[in-house]
């Protein structure tokens, strides 16, 4: 039984911990947060997005951790909503 990597996660990026397959190295990834997924049409049956491309958290930076941080200022939606990308960070 294969075991799952670890993912430690720090802002935007994330540390993997590498697993038998892999060389010795920890891999660094980014997560951004792209596109909204969210249905607004789904209360009248229908599939609509509301055009959202990407998040942008609606609180100022220096108030990373509260939950503002986590809301979507041009949609208003909970980052969970949108697309999440993980890149490879350039060493």
């Amino acid at each position: 039984m294969q075991e799952m990597a670890r993912k430690n996660v720090v802002l935007r990026t994330e540390g993997l911990q590498s697993d038998s397959t892999c060389s010795s190295k920890d891999v660094r990834l980014r997560v951004r947060y792209g596109e909204c997924q969210r249905n607004i049409a789904l209360e009248v049956g229908g599939y609509a997005l509301d055009g959202c491309r990407e998040f942008m958290a609606s609180t100022v930076e220096g108030s990373q951790g509260t939950e503002g941080a986590l809301i979507c200022a041009p949609c208003d939606c909970h980052r969970s909503f949108h697309q999440r990308m993980v890149e490879p960070e350039a060493a």
